[in-house]
């Protein structure tokens, strides 16, 4: 489930849930965080989380349960200017009764720089020893971690390209938000 309200991180934020055809984005933003948040970029160190920061999610809702799938979530610093952009790799996806989207997910992440213009320059894909314990626990069977994997690499290639779909809409969003 995608809500941040009560994240322990965070003392004091806002999020507001905005549905479009095929999406929801939930948009929220840390007023005032009790614990800052900075992550590995390849060979850097990104923070993603300060007072101030907004996490934007952009969540497709048309596959369903059982289909391979993923979720965007874009990391804004205070003065609204891009840090990461993170892609869940899950293998289902829908909303709650509350409105708010939930995903099952592979562990496989696709994390990604965003520079002006709306490029993407860098992509890793991280947390596979994650996935190789699911599958070692017999939570993911080796057949969807191939899948995941692949899908993971399909991502990474949409970012670099410029032809994610998601982004699409973030940036629309982003520019005139759907109100």
């Amino acid at each position: 489930m995608f809500d941040l309200r009560l994240w322990p991180r965070v003392a004091r934020g806002t999020h507001t849930v905005t549905h479009i055809p095929g999406f929801v984005i939930v948009d929220f933003t840390a007023h005032e965080v009790a614990q800052v948040k900075d992550v590995a970029f390849g060979e850097r160190t990104l923070r993603v989380l300060g007072d101030g920061y907004r996490w934007v999610r952009v969540h497709p809702t048309g596959a369903g349960e059982g289909v391979m799938g993923d979720s965007l979530t874009a990391m804004l610093n205070a003065s609204g200017q891009p840090e990461q952009l993170y892609v869940d790799i899950h293998a289902g996806e829908g909303l709650g009764e509350d409105g708010l989207p939930w995903h099952d997910d592979l562990y496989l992440d696709v994390i990604a720089d965003w520079q002006p213009g709306w490029r993407v320059t860098e992509t890793h894909i991280i947390d596979a020893d994650e996935l190789e314990e699911a599958v070692r626990a017999g939570e993911v069977t080796p057949e969807l971690a191939a899948e995941a994997w692949a899908h993971a690499r399909k991502v990474e290639e949409e970012l670099r390209a410029g032809t994610y779909g998601p982004l699409g809409v973030l940036r629309r969003y982003l520019e005139d938000p759907y109100t």
